[in-house]
């Protein structure tokens, strides 16, 4: 059953080379419909596959539950080898499930949001060929073949958000969607310089990329707080506040925006944005190994958590509104990961997954139906026009703010409740934020669906979402309403069932920690209780400000002062980016780098080795006259000279 793995793999890369390769012809022949079904069904297969094998799993020991599929050598010199494997354990099923599954929904959406595209084709040709960049992601066995999936995904990343490569880029200081997607792609390059400087790291000392070798050697061999492993944990790190889009390496998610709206989604919710978390961990022991790593994870998790649900409280464009939720709500879940709750942040990358895919594709029938338009000062009562797609994006909006009890709930009071027990400071910084994104949500939320339209409703006609884009959205919301359920906690007369499912591959990590806190149950009550008042406290604040009371809006931005309009300008941080590294740097290339460098030593020597030869081949042609008598006199002088040098000699 455990070779099933091959084939999900497998499935998608076949959606590219048909939709590739004659998904045009198909398109003209036999309509697109023909080449949305088969890049559906592709990842529908894999989904179906992945369950097969899921279930498969629960009907074995747990300590049998961990296997290896080797497909082939892919590369070998001398002691080292390199093989194409894939490892099923409990934490890779469970990102398989996520990933296909969601990325399932997000194609079936995509048939009708997509409808009519000239690149129709081209589009279902990329988002197969990203899930199977992630997929060789999260089931590799190695790091070398995780980096593989790694830079998959960010190619296919800048395919997706430039995908509209020949439309303007509004409010942004990009011109074109492409520089959107060459934003993202270069500030990602950053990143993996980091976690490949990384792997050379482990492969120095280790000898190899296997982590079955590296983490039983880790645990066996190294201390906790040894340098080389906080090196190695911390360079990892780099790498994934890029994929996952934390401080500094933040700043291309809210531009990847410029994509289609299920771009977003598959981005944002299932895959690429998720590829950091998956490979903490992943790495869990090393981190474990590595206290300082750890709290360094935290923090910019919770600072990185507060800092984009700030800027997320003021963007008046729906889908850039969502982004910076992306990256808060990746916040905490490395937040999670630092404090050594690892199973709570695979949990919460789950519900955020089921919950924010839902936003984004809710988001995208709106501007469908909008024509295009992603102002939420230019919406508002949608509720009537659009019942289906109001009462699924509730659901995802009452998940994502903590109230019970749906999804959002139950996974990020497991991350407060954890956190509490490793740092008061830390937790109030995610009890603050979990406030901040109810509001903002809710801001979202009624702006667009209540009140009265503040749009010519007799020309735009707005229109419910069709089948094929509402049906998925509503499966999403039933995961995002009942999701949670899985992890219900012992405090609520739950048994934490998720979290005992993946204890086997965090086990040796969890022995590690020093910093396991027990909590009592009145404490636990007294968490939950005042994670769920601030979340309604959100809610409540948002339908006063943007519903009840328009007039108080006016004065809460009148009281921010200038600092509403630092909130607006995302801090200034792209500008200042722009100042301190762009612009230098493309300053000392072009100056130096091209007309130093380049022009002067490389092309000069270059071009005047050619201007050496055609001088001396300019001179020597001189002497190439055609006349025989000149051949002749040449000949005699020589001769002459010979002679005369032999004499003299």
């Amino acid at each position: 059953m455990q070779n099933l793995v091959v084939y999900i793999v497998l499935f998608p890369i076949i959606g590219v080379f048909i939709n590739g390769l004659f998904g045009n012809l198909l398109q003209k022949k036999l309509g697109e419909k023909v080449v949305g079904v088969i890049g559906s069904a592709t990842i529908g297969m894999s989904f179906l596959f992945a369950v097969l094998i899921f279930i498969n799993m629960l009907g074995q020991p747990v300590d049998a539950r961990s296997h290896v599929v080797d497909v082939y050598q892919w590369m070998a010199a001398g002691n080292f080898s390199v093989n194409v494997s894939y490892l099923i354990d409990q934490l890779s099923i469970v990102m398989l499930l996520i990933v296909t599954g969601v990325s399932f929904l997000i194609h079936v959406y995509s048939m009708g949001y997509m409808h009519g595209d000239k690149g129709y084709f081209r589009f279902f040709t990329y988002l197969n060929l990203f899930v199977f960049a992630m997929l060789n992601l999260i089931l590799a066995d190695n790091y070398l073949l995780m980096f593989l999936g790694w830079e998959g995904v960010g190619l296919c990343s800048y395919l997706l958000i430039g995908f509209w490569y020949d439309r303007k880029f509004e409010g942004t200081n990009l011109t074109w969607t492409g520089d959107a997607g060459m934003k993202a792609f270069i500030v990602n390059r950053i990143g993996d310089f980091a976690f490949l400087t990384g792997m050379f790291l482990i492969f120095a000392n280790f000898g190899t990329f296997n982590f079955h070798t590296i983490f039983s050697t880790a645990s066996s061999h190294f201390t906790t707080g040894d340098p080389t492993v906080t090196w190695i944990a911390i360079l990892l790190f780099i790498g994934a506040t890029g994929k996952s889009a934390q401080i500094p390496l933040y700043i291309w998610l809210p531009d990847a925006m410029a994509g289609p709206t299920p771009v977003s989604a598959l981005i944002h919710a299932a895959t690429m944005v998720t590829a950091g978390v998956y490979m903490i961990a992943r790495s869990s022991i090393l981190y474990a190994l590595a206290p300082g790593a750890m709290m360094t994870v935290a923090v910019v998790g919770a600072v990185t958590a507060m800092f984009a649900a700030s800027m997320a409280l003021v963007q008046n464009d729906i889908k850039k509104v969502l982004a910076y939720s992306t990256v808060s709500q990746l916040g905490y879940m490395f937040l999670a990961l630092g404090v050594g709750a690892f199973g709570a942040g695979i949990f919460h990358l789950m519900t955020h997954a089921f919950f924010k895919a839902l936003l984004f594709l809710g988001a995208g029938a709106v501007i469908h139906s909008l024509h295009e338009n992603q102002d939420l000062r230019d919406m508002g009562g949608l509720k009537q026009l659009m019942p289906g797609t109001y009462k699924v994006y509730l659901i995802a909006c009452l998940a994502i703010s903590g109230i019970p009890p749906f999804s959002g709930f139950f996974s990020k009071d497991e991350i407060l409740g954890k956190t509490f027990g490793v740092s008061f400071i830390l937790w109030l910084i995610g009890a603050v934020t979990a406030f901040l994104t109810a509001f903002y949500i809710f801001r979202l939320f009624v702006m667009a669906f209540e009140g009265k339209p503040r749009f010519d409703v007799h020309h735009l006609h707005v229109h419910e979402a069709p089948k094929t884009m509402l049906l998925p959205m509503w499966v999403l919301g039933i995961l995002a309403a009942v999701g949670g359920f899985v992890g219900i906690p012992a405090a609520l007369g739950g048994g934490d069932a998720f979290d005992r499912f993946l204890d086997p591959v965090f086990e040796s990590a969890q022995a590690k920690l020093s910093t396991v806190s027990f909590m009592g149950a009145g404490t636990e009550y007294l968490l939950m209780a005042i994670s769920v008042l601030l979340g309604i406290g959100g809610i409540y604040l948002a339908y006063t400000a943007y519903l009840r009371k328009p007039e108080l809006s006016a004065k809460l931005k009148k009281s921010a002062g200038d600092f509403y309009d630092v909130l607006l300008h995302k801090y200034y941080i792209d500008e200042i980016y722009q100042a301190v590294v762009v612009k230098p740097i493309v300053y000392v290339s072009e100056r130096y780098l091209w007309h130093g460098v380049d022009e002067v030593m490389i092309d000069g020597s270059v071009n005047g080795t050619g201007k050496t030869v055609r001088f001396f081949g300019k001179v020597l042609r001189k002497i190439q006259t055609g006349f025989v008598q000149n051949y002749a006199l040449a000949f005699v002088i020589g001769i002459v000279i010979m002679v005369g040098y032999l004499i003299l000699k």
